[in-house]
Order: structure tokens, then sequence, then C-alpha cells
């Protein structure tokens, strides 16, 4: 096929194409008017490729994927940039109270229910819509008690590259009975762009847009304080190299989380605002990534187990090769009924919108 060879990424929608119980996986790519390219399968709304330049232009991918459907399908980081639901994060001992009825999710880290669950909303195929050259958009209808949640939910997510090389996510969904949504998408970004092996991600500098974090217990459930990020490690106010602080012998929530994996309390001026939430900028290709979103926190996330495990084109991704901003609500949030709620009833539609942006230092 003529664009089989085509693509920025050098990915063919063929190696993508399989027909999972009946539905069809494939390949998407959006492109814009600068030449960046992402590529995006319907296989759990994995990103596959992000292709941006540097600040000298050249193109390469800074998201961590595979470049094959059976790849994506068996791989060690079964999360790896895909889409996340109907729970994004932990929930404690996979129960959760709702209506007077207890609720028994499946159990998949550790004591705790993490990411939807082990066939959550990463792990299917989603009905996938190409509207036009920079928007796909995927569907899925998640069933009456699916890893154990109850109601129907009709999800809708809508990606899209603008002009100004904005990644943008569009959620929406509804439900038929009560339920919990926590939606997110879980890129790994690597903005020295992959290789064999993916730099480190230690010298990248990082501002969070977060004076409060939420500390965990050594289960990484949090214990339902709200504590200030004053004097730790979790200062990111101001920007800091990544690496600085990651091992702080000192500090126990480093060590509750093998380094960073925790939720920040973005600084909002009303609930639902969509606003600034994050930047990393890396030294050497200049490659810098703004994160906006309406959610209420942000799991910044260092890739603490990563063991350069194999991925795209011979790229490896060692441990701390990439960096995640998970815009979402709290974990655990459904047992802690002071953070912002996640429970969506009949009637009400289930928003979300974050925004990834991508341009360069001079």
């Amino acid at each position: 096929m003529e664009n089989e060879t085509k693509s920025v990424s050098g990915l063919c929608k063929k190696d993508f194409q399989k027909v999972i119980n009946g539905k069809q996986t494939d390949l998407f790519f959006l492109n814009n008017e600068n030449g960046v390219e992402i590529a995006i399968t319907n296989y759990g709304g994995s990103v596959v490729a992000i292709m941006v330049p540097d600040k000298n232009g050249n193109m390469a991918n800074v998201i961590q994927g595979h470049d094959n459907i059976e790849d994506c399908i068996s791989s060690p980081e079964p999360f790896l940039s895909t889409l996340v639901g109907r729970y994004g994060n932990r929930i404690a001992r996979g129960k959760f109270t709702l209506n007077g009825k207890e609720r028994n999710l499946a159990i998949n880290n550790g004591p705790n229910h993490l990411h939807g669950g082990p066939t959550g909303f990463h792990a299917r195929v989603w009905d996938a819509e190409q509207v036009n050259p920079n928007c796909v958009v995927m569907r899925y209808i998640s069933a009456y008690y699916e890893e154990g949640f109850p109601g129907e939910l009709h999800m809708n997510v809508m990606f899209r590259l603008t002009d100004d090389n904005e990644f943008v996510i569009d959620y929406r969904g509804t439900t038929n009975k009560k339920t919990v949504v926590n939606m997110t998408h879980h890129g790994f970004f690597s903005l020295a762009g992959i290789a064999n092996p993916t730099p480190v991600c230690d010298d990248i500098l990082c501002e969070i847009n977060a004076d409060f974090f939420v500390p965990i217990d050594d289960t990484s459930i949090p214990t339902g304080e709200i504590r200030s990020v004053k004097g730790t490690p979790f200062d990111f106010t101001t920007p800091h190299p990544v690496g600085e602080r990651i091992d702080d012998p000192n500090d126990e929530q480093i060590k509750n989380g093998a380094g960073y994996d925790h939720c920040f309390v973005l600084n909002k001026k009303e609930p639902g605002e969509l606003s600034f939430a994050a930047r990393i900028t890396e030294p050497v290709s200049g490659r810098v990534m703004e994160v906006y979103t309406t959610e209420p926190g942000v799991q910044f996330y260092s890739d603490n187990w990563a063991d350069g495990y194999k991925g795209q084109h011979g790229a490896t991704f060692p441990r701390r090769s990439a960096l995640c901003f998970e815009a979402q609500h709290f974990p655990d949030s459904p047992n802690h009924p002071w953070f912002p709620s996640t429970v969506l009833r009949p009637g009400e539609v289930y928003t979300q919108k974050t925004i990834y942006k991508f341009t360069t230092t001079e």
C-alpha cells in the first residue's frame, strides 16, 4: 500500500491489524501542517508514536510504544501509553461502597485494584472512526459489572492533533446506573526520543503547578492527607531536574513510591477549569512538553519499574527512561469522601479534557 511506506514514524497499518473477539484492530495516523505525526491503535487506545522535532528540526518518537499489535497485547508494561479506565490509579483492596453496597474489583497490584483491572479499557478493542486527518474518535461500551464496576458505561474518546502541536484528548461518558469513573491516558513520554537504550530522565527539568500532593502508604494507597510540597522532594513549583531528589533516602514518600508515583493536587481557580498542570524540558534536544487539564490531579510517575524491555524498532526502555503525567481524579477517591467525587449518575455526562503541547526551546 502506498501510505504504508510514508509514515513519519516508520510504522505500518498492516502490522496492527488483527481480529480479536470479532473486532478489528488497526492503526490510525494524525498529521498536522508542521509534519508532526501521532500514531494510535484502537487496541486500548495505545499511542505508539508521537513524532515531533527537536530544536534543530530533527524528528523523533517521544512516546514509548511497540511496532506491532502482538507486542502491544503482550507488553511487559500492560498500560504502556494506553487509555486507562474505568478507574485510573488504585482502589484500596479493590473495594468501595456505592448505594450502601460493597463493590469488589479485580486485585492486580499487590493488595489493590489498579487502572481498571487486568482486562480494563487498555486491553479492549475500541470502535474507531477517523473523522479527518487530524482527528480519530474511539468508542467503547463497558458492560454492567465489567471488572466489578456497576452500571453500563458508554465512553467516547476523541484524539486530536492541532497545528499548534497540541495532542488533545477529550473524554465523554454516560451510565445507566450510578457508578464511579476516573479516566486517564498513561503516556510514557521520553522527550530525548526513544532509542537503544532510551536515555534516562534524570536531567529533564520538571515543573508541576501544585502546592500540595497526595501522600501514600507502602502499598501506594492515599493516607487521606493532602500535604504541602514545601520543603520536600515533591516541590516542583519551580523547575527542578527530575533526578535531583528522586532517591532522597530521608523521604518516606519517595521510598513508598520507589521514586515519584504520586498524585499532585493541581492549583485551580475553580473545579473543572482547563489550566496549566506541568511542563518538562529536555536540555539536549530542547524539546518541551506542557500539560493542561480539567482534572483536579495529575499522577506524576517516573517509570520506576521498567527493566530495559524491548519496544518499537529495537528501542529498549530502561528504568526511569520515561515520565508519565496522568491527568485524573485522586487515587482511591471512592474511599475518601472528602476527595473530589468520581461518582457518575444516570443523566449526568462525564467529561475530561487533557492537552499535551509540544514546543522547543530557542
